[in-house]
């Protein structure tokens, strides 16, 4: 199914599903600054998406599928989230990475090198070979090469058995949820909204309607064994802090369990009070 574009969307053949559907949001305070609000959309962090990297993975580019999402490198938040970067890869070996030469400064001392400018002058992991330095190739081989392909940072944390948002870029362990930020004003008050989202196409502006496959509304990748709000769930109380992502927990399991009673009994008619998101009910059929 590899290969597919943007504009085969809504194809009834087609695996991805339009991304302009309804959603279902909760809102609730922040339980630490009571003044500000979450805003989640359940109706992605309920579905039951999985990352398929290596497993059926087509990557954004098609002369690049066993890339992933890795193909154009991974633009920095802030340098804080550089210089973190930077220290892990000084963990790496050349046993486990297939880049490793290329990385070393040319002074002793020196820092590595793996960043550089993007187009849009922001920094970001280096890209060689045609993408992120930090990307394992398949089929690779070395003498004294014994790591595997993909990212070598999620290599190291599994290595070391830590979780991978110690290792990789913020937006590496970040996507595919989106957290943005927005202010809402109340009468006099202005508050605080922070959105806890699916990174679909459009989140990543022009380019992402050029990706040959992207995976959030792709029902190939909806597939995994428990909602996003579980199998995430380290990425999202980094985002939110441990006593939102409680809170939103209780949303999540309310309503799974809500929609679980509603088709246990056989009230189909009454489904349509929960948005599921589509490529989820697509990939069960």
């Amino acid at each position: 199914m590899c290969g597919l574009v943007l504009k085969a969307l809504g194809s009834p053949t087609m695996p991805e599903v339009d991304p302009n559907f309804a959603r279902d949001w909760v809102e609730f305070a922040d339980p630490t600054i009571a003044a500000d609000i979450f805003k989640c959309d359940i109706t992605w962090l309920t579905s039951y998406w999985s990352c398929i990297y290596g497993a059926g993975c087509c990557g954004i580019d098609l002369d690049k599928p066993n890339d992933g999402c890795c193909s154009d490198g991974a633009y920095y938040s802030d340098e804080d989230d550089e210089l973190r970067t930077l220290e892990v890869a000084k963990r790496l070996t050349p046993e486990m990475w297939q880049f490793h030469e290329q990385a070393q400064p040319k002074r002793v001392g020196g820092k590595l090198k793996v960043s550089e400018l993007g187009l849009d002058g922001d920094r970001k992991t280096r890209k060689i070979d045609d993408s992120c330095i930090f990307l394992n190739r398949k089929g690779f081989e070395a003498e004294g090469f014994t790591g595997s392909f993909g990212c070598v940072l999620h290599h190291l944390a599994q290595k070391e058995e830590i979780h991978f948002v110690d290792t990789k870029p913020d937006v590496c362990w970040q996507l595919p949820i989106r957290r943005s930020f927005e202010k809402r004003e109340v009468g006099d008050r202005e508050i605080s909204v922070t959105v806890i989202g699916e990174y679909e196409r459009l989140a990543w502006g022009d380019g992402g309607a050029e990706f040959n496959w992207y995976c959030t509304s792709n029902t190939e990748a909806h597939v995994g064994r428990e909602p996003v709000y579980v199998s995430n769930q380290v990425e999202l109380t980094k985002l939110m802090g441990e006593a939102a992502y409680a809170e939103l927990k209780i949303h999540c399991d309310n309503r799974m369990a809500a929609i679980a009673e509603l088709a246990k009994a056989r009230r189909k008619n009454e489904l349509p009070l929960f948005v599921i998101h589509p490529a989820t009910v697509q990939a069960g059929r």
